[in-house]
């Protein structure tokens, strides 16, 4: 990811609602699914560097989300195109 994109709020919401989208998909496999959440889960919940400090738990989670959705895109490529209207 370039660090112009890494900086960018539109670039991070659809990072969000993709990993989101693949998370709740029946289509995405319960392993893949637990392949991003359980590490994600024990990072927040194990401690950590910066003890009250939630800023790199959560920069760990946004680059887990990014190389979440990039796997995914390439894995289920026929998920991509669908849209979650809310």
């Amino acid at each position: 990811m370039k660090f112009r994109k890494l900086l960018s709020l539109k670039q991070w919401s659809g990072i969000l609602r993709s990993t989101w989208r693949y998370v709740v998909s029946s289509q995405v496999a319960m392993a893949d699914k637990l392949l991003f959440t359980i590490p994600v889960l024990l990072y927040w919940v194990l401690p950590d560097l910066m003890p009250l400090l939630p800023i790199d738990d959560i920069g760990v989670t946004m680059l887990l989300m990014g190389w979440f959705v990039s796997r995914m895109e390439r894995k289920y490529p026929g998920l991509q195109a669908q849209k979650v209207n809310v």
